[in-house]
């Protein structure tokens, strides 16, 4: 099963947390540097938000990395 990932932009800290925890999805972003979901699983992102797809076996990257993260920024929801 598919799943989105969604980072609110606004209230990331850009502690880095999520691209340490899971690489393969969270990057720092070179626009705002704030975390944004990698162009692999990236479908849209801009100041504010950003949004990706990620498959079943990342989930449990995803999952640590949002409870890790301490601005709350990351949401994951079943497609």
């Amino acid at each position: 099963m598919p799943y989105r990932v969604i980072v609110d932009r606004e209230k990331c800290m850009a502690c880095g947390a999520a691209p340490t925890i899971c690489p393969e999805v969270f990057v720092l972003g070179d626009d705002i540097y704030k975390v944004r979901v990698t162009d692999k699983y990236s479908k849209f992102f801009d100041d504010k938000v950003s949004i990706g797809e990620i498959p079943d076996a990342l989930y449990n990257c995803v999952k640590e990395a949002a409870d890790s993260c301490p601005a709350s920024a990351i949401k994951i929801e079943e497609i």
